[in-house]
């Protein structure tokens, strides 16, 4: 075959495994995006090598993760998200500082010579959160709209935008360019005020019209919804903010109209037919284990403090925002995972000099162990 045709095998492959991982998982009572994690593990570079990480599976599963977010805004409540604020913003702080400080230090007490920025820049890593893990596992069984399920979606949102803020400060700080931290948080607030008016517009609009919406074909009905998603995704980013929160919104501000339901399905049907799985299988090809070998130490560290400071710190947020000792674990386990935000900063990181390899390596073994343990503790704790 032709190599620039090479894709087609390898799409078949990543299906065909994902779809097999998903049916060992549900044999044994598991959730499927475990099995498709490992499964991307078992093809990818770290085991057999049928298949390599490129950048049009990658952007493939970008809009897997775009239309994850998309359903997840679309199953959220509105009036449970608007009222769990408080709570939210207590469980992103405790995520927060938390994680941060445990990874400043830690840093100090493995690396004998660790400077300031390394040790800084480890902490803001630590601070992410990666929705896609949890948001599946949530939905899978059928938790994603429950109060703890919102207060970790609606906490992690906070997380990223938090995050991102704290990122660009660091780098104003110790990097070589210097970064207009007052004019990234006007775009962060100028993209929730835009995202308000269209919302307020959008509902109007489809109320208005519903008996044209009720005779528009499934098939028409998904287009749009796609490009909503996808545009809105564009939006975000080019605000500053991840592509996930703007699908995110789009999908909550559709939850509130009557079309809810029926574009829920029909995005279902189609994302978790071929760019769902995409997704998940594609973090499993972006493992590498032979790397993380060589400073073992240092990354399993690491991943026991990147594990435990979230949840402790979401945990404690729980709690004082009047959960119960369980449901603060849940959410702690919640916003455990860290994926694609914690390896772009990572990349970020080695790319300009805050860290080296070892830190870089320990930051995959993380992604890896989080990714896996987190649907298991999640099982664990709801059951």
């Amino acid at each position: 075959m032709h190599s620039n045709m090479k894709f087609l095998v390898d799409l078949a492959i990543i299906l065909a495994v994902a779809g097999a991982g998903t049916l060992i998982c549900r044999r044994y009572g598991q959730p499927r995006v475990l099995g498709q994690i490992l499964a991307g593990i078992l093809i990818g570079p770290s085991l057999l090598g049928l298949v390599n990480h490129s950048s049009f599976i990658g952007n493939l599963a970008e809009i897997g993760i775009i239309l994850v977010m998309f359903l997840a805004g679309l199953e959220t409540d509105y009036n449970e998200l608007k009222e769990s604020f408080e709570s939210c913003s207590l469980i992103a702080i405790g995520g927060i500082i938390v994680p941060f400080a445990l990874g400043v230090l830690g840093i100090y007490m493995i690396k004998e010579h660790a400077e300031l920025s390394e040790a800084i820049f480890v902490g803001v890593i630590l601070t992410a959160t990666s929705l896609g893990i949890t948001v599946q596992s949530l939905r899978e069984m059928g938790k994603l709209n429950t109060k703890q399920g919102v207060s970790i979606l609606g906490a992690a949102i906070i997380d990223d935008i938090f995050g991102i803020i704290i990122l660009t400060i660091v780098l104003g700080a110790f990097g070589k360019d210097h970064t207009n931290i007052a004019m990234l948080i006007l775009k962060i607030l100028l993209f929730f005020f835009i995202l308000a008016i269209v919302g307020e517009v959008l509902s109007k609009f489809i109320l208005k019209n519903k008996q044209i919406f009720r005779r528009i074909k499934p098939i028409y009905l998904l287009t749009i919804s796609l490009i909503l998603a996808l545009l809105f995704a564009g939006f975000a980013n080019e605000f500053g903010m991840a592509a996930i929160i703007g699908a995110y919104f789009i999908g909550v501000i559709i939850s509130t109209t009557q079309l809810k339901n029926r574009i829920s399905k029909e995005v279902s049907r189609f994302g978790y037919g071929f760019f769902i799985p995409i997704f998940f299988v594609n973090i499993g090809l972006g493992v590498h284990l032979h790397k993380v070998v060589g400073h073992l130490g240092i990354a399993v560290t690491i991943v026991i403090i990147g594990i435990i400071s979230k949840i402790i710190g979401a945990g404690i947020g729980a709690q004082l925002s009047g959960f119960s000792g369980r449901e603060s674990l849940q959410v702690g386990i919640g916003m455990v995972p860290r994926a694609e935000v914690a390896l772009i900063i990572a990349n970020l990181g080695l790319n300009t000099g805050f860290i080296k390899n070892d830190i870089f390596t320990s930051i995959i073994l993380l992604v890896i162990v989080s990714t896996v343990l987190t649907p298991i503790m999640l099982k664990k704790a709801y059951s």
